[in-house]
């Protein structure tokens, strides 16, 4: 599949991921999947460039996979929100003007939400002095945003360290802390698809939800409204306190988040040893009837897998299908599989997300 941006071909390149999907999952019966398309062009709610000298300045540039030396210089992203294109002229035009802010500037990284917040990171090869934070917070105001500044070992914040997001559930709005440098999902339209398509996946249940690889809370405020209680797992400790905040700010009171990695909490629940972070929490409390799992592309372990094994409904969201339908075989025999979805998260790339709800036989 190709990876060039091209609208005109954006239904072809679609029905190909699909059936691409369907192939993968034909094994285990899979009804025919459920389709999310992305909006064709300014669907990107992030994005990361270097810096190439060129002509006596510095233009943004990005380059084909393996090439470090031809760059491909940039002066709009059709595929970036509008909030992205309309702040990379205004930024760049900032740094020609200014050798506080591009001495040995090398990167910029642009993060924008559907709320309209946007922050800005650039990237240092040398220590940031007050000049610098003098003319940066000069530029964060007239772009009104948040600007970060990084050079080895140090990091200046201007306004705030995260970009908020509000995004619609079920006629909900639930509102999200996305700090800097941590994972977010990029298609923002298509994330509140795949949230909305998780909620009602999952359905109203009256016992509890297992989440692994919870991030930042992106399907747990949502799904904490369909069940009892909530125990979430996340080993990253930014994306943690992010999650933990975003409960808190939605008044969302039903969840346990617990630091602990798949592979420890299923340690845990086999009581093969005790985790000093799971003080507190009695696991026996619990009446898991779900459990909904993120995972890396990687998929699940198979220790994992099998502990997804042990409960009635698996809710997968997965960003490789390969590895979807490598677990999928491995839990075959005991569950089947009810629900699925493509989530089109990465349009003219051979990247797909997708979906299924797993029940048992």
């Amino acid at each position: 599949m190709s990876a060039v941006f091209d609208p005109s071909t954006y239904d072809q390149q679609l029905a190909a991921k699909v059936e691409r999907l369907r192939e993968l999952l034909a094994p285990f019966d899979a009804p025919q999947p459920a389709v999310f398309d992305s909006p064709r062009e300014h669907y990107r709610l992030r994005a990361e460039f270097r810096l190439w000298r060129e002509g006596g300045q510095r233009h943004y540039a990005m380059f084909a996979p393996g090439e470090k030396h031809t760059p491909i210089l940039i002066e709009d992203f059709p595929i970036a929100s509008r909030r992205i294109n309309d702040l990379m002229p205004r930024m760049k035009s900032a740094w020609q003007a200014s050798e506080a802010l591009s001495n040995k500037l090398f990167q910029v990284e642009f993060l924008t939400t559907l709320a309209g917040d946007a922050m800005i990171t650039l990237c240092y090869h040398r220590p940031l002095d007050e000049a610098w934070e003098v003319a940066a917070r000069q530029l964060a105001g007239e772009l009104g945003v948040s600007i970060i500044g990084r050079s080895k070992g140090k990091r200046l914040v201007i306004g705030r360290d995260y970009a908020q997001e509000a995004l619609q559930v079920a006629g909900r709005e639930f509102r999200y802390r996305q700090p800097e440098g941590a994972f977010t999902q990029p298609n923002g339209q298509v994330n509140q698809k795949m949230l909305g398509w998780a909620y009602e996946a999952l359905g109203q249940r009256e016992d509890d939800l297992l989440e692994l690889y919870c991030g930042n809370g992106n399907f747990t405020l949502p799904l904490a409204t369909r069940v009892r209680k909530v125990l979430a797992t996340e080993i990253s400790k930014t994306s943690v306190n992010a999650a933990l905040h975003n409960l808190d700010d939605n008044a969302v009171d039903n969840v346990r988040l617990v630091r602990l990695s798949a592979e420890e909490l299923t340690e845990a629940l086999n009581e093969v040893r005790p985790f000093r972070r799971l003080e507190g929490i009695d696991l026996k409390s619990y009446d898991f009837g779900s459990v909904f799992v993120d995972p890396p592309r990687a998929g699940m372990d198979p220790d994992t897998c099998e502990l997804t094994r042990r409960f009635d409904n698996i809710l997968y969201i997965s960003c490789n299908p390969e590895t979807l339908a490598a677990n999928i075989a491995q839990l075959h025999d005991t569950h089947r599989i009810e629900r699925c979805a493509l989530f089109d998260q990465f349009p003219y790339t051979h990247h797909m997300e997708s979906g299924v709800l797993l029940v048992r036989r």
